[in-house]
């Protein structure tokens, strides 16, 4: 059994995952938002469609965007968290970063046509992993909100795109069939996203830390993929600590274990939602 540096224990086996729990349409205002919750990591995250592309897209762009902001709120940490109000700093930077890129490797650009998309996720409270799921309820979010955008006539395939004599001219959208809707969403997002973090503690390989587990860990990896196996970011840091090669096999091979899981977890959370 691993030896902790602090007087703390778990109670999850070192290849168990947080019970993951998603509440969808939490906050009605937006076009799509989800609670997210991994153990004692809650998030709140909410999909909106901008009114416009952002001012650097070209003017006649057939392509979209995807961005993200990301919070922790006062009241998710132990002692309060002052709250950003002169934009993001430091760690809270880095951190919408790395979601935005990742949504956007998920994402065809092409597909989704001229629209952007803001999705921005508060944690409302931090036990570890706050990126890892803010990225995975992100994708939730966003694959719900494509999905009604369709539903809509707003995101449509390119060659049923109105041009813009057609929307001076009062263009009604085609209604396209389920299939065709899927197709498209498909298209739009082909693979869903998820991100997990693994840790080591005294030569053990943990799945999902929560912070105590972050907390001990000698080395520590976030993690984030698609569904069809291909990596999208790996961020692995030794906490005055080094790691070998066997050990870098043995936290990646981990770490597909739980993706695998929150894809499986993805697809039923999803199941019939429109």
């Amino acid at each position: 059994m691993a030896k902790f540096k602090s007087e703390f224990k778990t109670d999850r086996e070192a290849h168990e995952m947080r019970h993951v729990e998603v509440e969808i349409d939490f906050t009605p205002n937006a076009l799509a938002s989800i609670l997210y919750r991994q153990g004692d990591t809650v998030i709140l995250v909410c999909c909106t469609k901008e009114a416009r592309l952002p001012g650097w897209f070209p003017r006649d762009s057939s392509k979209g965007w995807v961005h993200a902001e990301y919070s922790l709120l006062p009241g998710s940490t132990d002692s309060r968290f002052r709250r950003e109000r002169r934009g993001a700093k430091g760690r809270t930077q880095e951190i919408e970063r790395l979601i935005a890129r990742s949504l956007r490797a998920a994402v065809d650009l092409e597909a989704l046509g001229p629209i952007a998309l803001n999705v921005d996720c508060d944690v409302l409270n931090a036990d570890g992993g706050t990126r890892c799921a803010s990225i995975t309820a992100a994708n939730i979010a966003l694959r719900l909100a494509v999905r009604r955008l369709i539903a809509q006539g707003v995101c449509l395939p390119i060659d049923l795109r109105p041009t813009e004599d057609q929307r001076k001219s009062g263009w009604t959208p085609p209604t396209l069939s389920q299939t065709e809707r899927e197709n498209h969403e498909n298209s739009v997002i082909p693979h869903d996203l998820a991100a997990i973090s693994v840790g080591l503690i005294d030569g053990e390989v943990f799945l999902d830390l929560d912070y105590v587990l972050d907390s001990n860990a000698d080395v520590d990896m976030n993690v984030v993929k698609t569904g069809d196996g291909k990596y999208v970011e790996i961020q692995g840091t030794g906490e005055e600590s080094t790691f070998s090669g066997e050990e870098l096999m043995a936290l990646l091979s981990r770490a597909d274990g739980g993706l695998d899981a929150l894809f499986e977890a993805q697809k039923v959370i999803l199941s019939g939602i429109e």
